[in-house]
């Protein structure tokens, strides 16, 4: 109780905490605001399981939105994470955006700025494709009775690209003047919001209780017996501890510094001191952009076998669909691949060599300048190749318990999975940023005894 007392006994602090619950209150309106010219009862009316609907929950989890119902914020900030995606990409490949990459804030500024101007035609293109699917009479047909035309469409493009582009300035108004990462908190605050329902699902069915949760066995099927639901919370609290491990898990390389000699003087006397490198350094981000771009193959080969009858387009649709064996293995490559991209540009050894030399320090056996590049580059290698495991292992724990145990994929995703990944890694980025206000005014951090 003293630590959160001290928390809201600094004003700025506590003016920064409020601004960003107030935001994220914001978003959690506007979530549940619908689309006009939907027909409310059809979309309310539960969906197949399966299918379409998981991947529909699936995207929704890692865009902060809802697409499973016709809401002003339905694409959530997934466009704005797909520009994200090409402007990374191209960096490694276009020499102009690299070289804006290396010109520090000035350079970061001027590429949020494209992304924020690319952004504007993805989600037009995105918000289309879901108001054909939704309005369709062949798809979902949710549309009202003389509002499926042209205009009507147009209109609901519109307030789908307007939604998506105040949820990206609700996320830059939380990292100017609130606290932690807007877009991380926004995609956050969509995947706690749906904790309680994938809950109540596993002692609730049609408004009556699962006495099964409380037997062994159950009665078959996907209820949730009382072994399933003790497995369950066991892989809640494993993946928690494992996230905290890893997040928090570092290789320390000894460096020591020279010895300065100033007149008479003597200053760093060969001291030592650790250069931490993280295990993962890339977080989270991997696991968002890697299934952020598999839902991409999904639409392309359904589009391809609903408008033709070749049976290698519907193969590969019903495979990305049913997030099967070829989904995981693309799943667990794109992971290693964005791990490894994501590292090499946050990490620069040659950079961080420069630096020790520069301060006058270096790593015992190695010989400052290129020898100590490539050194911290063969160990960066190895440690992110242990970080991509574990996120790998991480994102597909819900495919093998929804396999093994017959559970609810959305149950699955939740207790176990990226979902609680995600949470878990952005509470800690939270909770780090708190804490360095706590002790910056001389206050015991929150990690602190």
């Amino acid at each position: 109780m003293g630590k959160l007392k001290a928390i809201f006994s600094i004003p700025e602090l506590r003016w920064k905490i409020g601004f960003t619950l107030l935001l994220l209150a914001i978003y959690r309106i506007g979530y549940s605001i619908p689309l006009p010219f939907v027909d409310q009862r059809e979309m309310n009316k539960p969906l197949a399981q399966g299918g379409i609907q998981s991947v529909l929950n699936f995207v929704s989890m890692f865009s902060g939105g809802d697409l499973s119902h016709a809401t002003l914020f339905g694409l959530g900030i997934m466009p704005y994470i797909s520009a994200s995606i090409i402007f990374q990409l191209l960096g490694a490949v276009y020499p102009p955006l690299e070289k804006l990459q290396k010109e520090g804030e000035s350079g970061r500024k001027k590429i949020n700025e494209y992304t924020r101007y690319a952004t504007v035609p993805i989600c037009l293109f995105q918000s289309y494709m879901y108001v054909n699917y939704i309005m369709t009479p062949g798809q979902l047909g949710w549309a009202l009775d003389g509002y499926n035309s042209a205009f009507f469409w147009m209109t609901m493009v519109a307030c789908m690209t307007a939604g998506t582009i105040f949820l990206m300035w609700l996320g830059e108004q939380i990292d100017e003047y609130g606290i932690g990462n807007g877009i991380s908190l926004i995609i956050m605050g969509g995947i706690v919001a749906r904790l309680p329902a994938a809950t109540a699902s596993l002692f609730f069915e049609g408004g009556s209780f699962k006495w099964s949760v409380f037997t062994l066995g159950g009665s078959g099927g996907s209820d949730v017996s009382f072994e399933k639901l003790v497995v369950l919370a066991f892989l809640f609290i494993a993946v928690i501890v494992a996230v905290v491990a890893i997040t928090k898990a570092q290789r320390r390389i000894p460096t020591q510094s020279a010895k300065h000699v100033r007149g008479r003087r003597q200053f760093g006397a060969g001291s030592r001191q650790p250069l931490p490198l993280r295990v993962n350094q890339a977080g989270v981000m991997p696991v968002i952009f890697a299934s952020s771009l598999l839902v991409v193959p999904f639409f392309i080969f359904k589009a391809i076998g609903d408008s033709t009858d070749w049976t290698w387009a519907v193969l590969l649709r019903d495979a990305f669909e049913r997030q099967g064996y070829l989904y995981t293995v693309c799943f667990i490559a794109l992971i290693y691949v964005f791990c490894y991209f994501w590292t090499a540009i946050s990490f620069n050894p040659k950079d961080v060599a420069n630096n020790l030399k520069d301060h006058g320090s270096f790593i015992p056996g190695y010989r400052p300048g290129k020898r100590t590049a490539e050194y911290l580059e063969r160990v960066m290698t190895r440690i992110t190749y242990v970080g991509a495991a574990f996120l790998a292992i991480v994102a597909v724990i819900p495919t093998l318990i929804t396999s093994t145990m017959d559970v609810n994929a959305q149950v699955a995703s939740f207790y176990g999975g990226t979902g609680l990944l995600i949470v878990v890694s952005v509470a800690l980025d939270l909770v780090q940023k708190i804490n360095s206000h706590l002790v910056m005014r001389n206050y015991p951090g929150l990690t602190e005894d």
